[in-house]
């Protein structure tokens, strides 16, 4: 299901149309493990100035991202494609959601340039849901990848793509570039889905990423988990079997913390002892890598991550 958003005059202003009627939540007190501090280093600010020089958007700015002081300040900026504007209107995310504009023809390039003035040996790329594009922006995905590696031949690509929903041969397209790294998270568990990702698919998700394994069975494939939604830990769990099934490498799980009261409710929060516990579960259960934590997102400390993902296999071998 795609939901349409309705863009009156009067509502073009608001970067939620689509929860301007929804009821207002409690937001629960962030305890003091969740906290974080402003960013203000200078290498912060260079970090957002080479973003600006080309016309780019980050995820870690449009999502409202906890991590965004430490990763800039070590010039680890995830680049979102595409635009600035998601089709989807997901109950838990801070991006923008409307009628998004044409794709920029010269943002691959920009990206790339982007990722070679930042020095950054490993990136990640990701992008807002375009189900307006009948690819759903796939090529465009695939280009940015070849443009990166045409300018930072060294540079590792991990990317973070939507689940390209009823949008035959697009995840081809994107799998046919070779990221090092295929990540698409499946966000909550199956009984949340309609109530915090209705646009989505749990076993769609799910599939997205089994056949990525099928095409590139050398590759590694990535998904994370938000908690705090309402989830039992035994739901966990299945999801973590599941995505073991599937051919799953890493998994992430981290804190949702609720951008606004007309989001998904907060439900809780867990426990740092919580978080540990479901990383010792999930590395018993057969994941090369696991990252988990309160404050742990798809692409922090992603370059260290992948360094350490590339070992544990070869310590397999």
């Amino acid at each position: 299901m795609t939901t349409v958003i309705d863009l009156t005059t009067d509502r073009r202003a608001q970067r939620h149309p689509e929860k301007a009627g929804r009821a207002e939540t409690p937001v629960l007190r962030k305890p003091e493990w969740i906290r974080v501090k402003a960013p203000t280093s200078r290498e912060y600010a260079n970090t957002r100035a080479i973003v600006r020089e080309h016309n780019l958007h980050t995820v870690c700015e449009e999502a409202a991202c906890p991590n965004i002081g430490e990763c800039w300040s070590h010039r680890h900026a995830t680049m979102m494609i595409m635009g600035d504007t998601c089709t989807r209107a997901c109950a838990f995310c801070n991006v923008k959601t409307g009628l998004p504009g044409m794709l920029d023809r010269e943002e691959p390039a920009n990206v790339a340039r982007a990722v070679q003035k930042l020095g950054l040996k490993h990136v990640v790329i990701t992008s807002v849901d375009r189900d307006d594009l009948p690819d759903g922006g796939a090529r465009h995905f695939a280009d940015t990848i070849n443009a990166i590696r045409a300018v930072s031949p060294g540079t590792t690509v991990e990317v973070l793509t939507p689940d390209f929903l009823r949008k035959p041969g697009a995840i081809e397209v994107v799998a046919a570039a070779r990221p090092d790294v295929f990540n698409h998270n499946l966000e909550t568990v199956p009984r949340l889905y309609l109530r915090v990702r209705p646009g989505a698919r749990y076993y769609a998700s799910l599939r997205l990423l089994e056949r990525v394994k099928e095409i590139d069975p050398t590759g590694f494939t990535k998904s994370g988990l938000m908690v705090g939604l309402g989830e039992s830990r035994e739901e966990i769990m299945q999801v973590m079997d599941d995505l073991r099934t599937a051919g799953v490498d890493f998994l992430t799980i981290g804190q949702y913390l609720q951008p606004t009261r007309r989001h998904a409710e907060l439900v809780r929060f867990w426990t740092p002892d919580e978080f540990r516990s479901l990383e010792t579960i999930a590395r018993a259960k057969g994941f090369l890598m696991v990252s988990a934590s309160p404050l742990t997102r798809s692409s922090y400390h992603a370059d260290t991550d992948f360094a350490a993902l590339k070992a544990a296999r070869q310590g397999l071998a």
